[in-house]
């Protein structure tokens, strides 16, 4: 249309889109649709053109008021992009609203009424409902006696029924609930409907002594509703492993202990058997102590009992890891062998090298004992040459890494 060419490429999106057509659109998305038509109105109220040149203006594109300029800008802000029912229900509608802005506004000045009510026929006026706007039911004190509403106001949905407020029921909600009664006024007026005791359907007053009939789960004695123990009866229907617990006009099922299968209440001493891990002892189940109880609990080599509620597990001992499901000794990673003599300290080293030359000398000297003139040189001459070898830093390194095998 002349006005929608800025959004032809947005409407073209939401009509493939529509699966909804404007006959069954919601009386609410149309108001909210006209209300945001209002708003534009108001702040496009007081805008011209303010171009100077008032006779050309009115000439090319009539007044402001008016015009189609105005209208447009009206349209754009009228729906939020997000929103995809008013976007969808602005799309089917350009008729409607461009023959509301040129000729029907003075004789139809509620957008709201000749759009909505009118011409798409999606809402109704107050007090009426449904696809023909019937009146909804109603007193001389308003719609639902003033007390409730009716179901489907203002729309073309509903079944004009009374959804009374909280604490009235009846046809026109004129009277008091289940749990209220009526309280008395002074000047003899029908007063309002007020709580009755919690345990009490029906009362004459709020105390816990004026009840006239029960909720369920309470059984009325001496006009005071006493709650029933639904344990004690057949009432309660409890799955298995569980047991009743009363509750204040009701019971609860709460499960049963570890160590029990089935019981009678809470904790190890209202089982009515034991789990398979427990024994009874007493007047309670237990825990067995599995690793004390068997001869051979763990039967893998290296391996350790740890006993736990209801069970045992096996572990490696201490000093032991898991390695392809064997216990083995948890060793550190092996070092380089050491040398023959690197656990000596440095005076053994010491000692042990001038073992060494005493040997060597007694060797030689046994030799020159001998009387040979020959070995008697070499004796002499040995001997001189290790005492200055002895006492050089080359000879000492030599020695002490022989000493320590290196």
């Amino acid at each position: 249309m002349w006005w929608a060419w800025p959004f032809l490429p947005a409407l073209v999106l939401l009509s493939e889109l529509s699966v909804v057509r404007v006959q069954t659109a919601p009386c609410q998305t149309c108001r909210k649709l006209t209300e945001s038509f209002i708003k534009g109105l108001e702040i496009t109220a007081n805008k011209n053109f303010g171009g100077g040149n008032t006779a050309w203006e009115e000439e090319k594109l009539a007044k402001y008021e008016r015009s189609e300029t105005r209208l447009l800008e009206i349209v754009e802000a009228a729906c939020e992009k997000a929103d995809f029912e008013c976007n969808q229900l602005l799309e089917q509608i350009e008729d409607q609203v461009e023959t509301w802005w040129f000729h029907r506004q003075q004789e139809a000045p509620d957008l709201s009424e000749w759009l909505c009510i009118e011409e798409l026929r999606l809402c109704c006026p107050p007090g009426r409902f449904g696809p023909d706007c019937k009146e909804c039911l109603s007193s001389p004190d308003g719609v639902c006696g003033g007390l409730g509403r009716c179901e489907g106001e203002g729309t073309r949905l509903g079944d004009g029924e009374c959804v009374c407020d909280p604490g009235y029921s009846g046809h026109l909600c004129q009277s008091c609930a289940d749990g209220y009664y009526r309280e008395k006024n002074s000047n003899n007026s029908i007063g309002a409907c007020a709580a009755c005791y919690h345990s009490c359907k029906k009362c004459a007053g709020p105390q816990h002594f004026q009840c006239l009939d029960c909720k369920p789960g309470w059984i009325l004695h001496d006009n005071k509703c006493v709650d029933i123990d639904e344990c004690g009866t057949e009432l309660a229907r409890c799955p298995s492993n569980t047991y009743c617990h009363n509750t204040e006009g009701a019971y609860e099922c709460r499960g049963c202990d570890q160590a029990c299968v089935g019981c009678m209440g809470s904790g190890p001493a209202r089982c009515k058997k034991c789990s398979r891990g427990y024994k009874l002892k007493g007047a309670k189940c237990l825990d067995v102590n599995e690793c004390s109880d068997r001869a051979i609990a763990c039967p893998g080599l290296n391996e350790a009992c740890i006993n736990e509620e209801g069970s045992f597990h096996c572990d490696c001992a201490d000093g032991f890891i898991r390695r392809d499901s064997i216990c083995v000794e948890n060793k550190p990673p092996a070092g380089p062998e050491k040398g023959l003599f690197d656990d000596m300290t440095d005076d053994e080293v010491l000692v042990l090298q001038q073992m060494f030359f005493g040997v060597v000398i007694c060797a030689i000297a046994t030799l020159a004992a001998k009387g040979d003139m020959v070995f008697t040189a070499i004796f002499i001459g040995g001997v001189a040459a290790m005492a200055g070898y002895w006492l050089t830093e080359k000879g000492d390194l030599m020695l002490d890494g022989f000493m320590k095998g290196r």
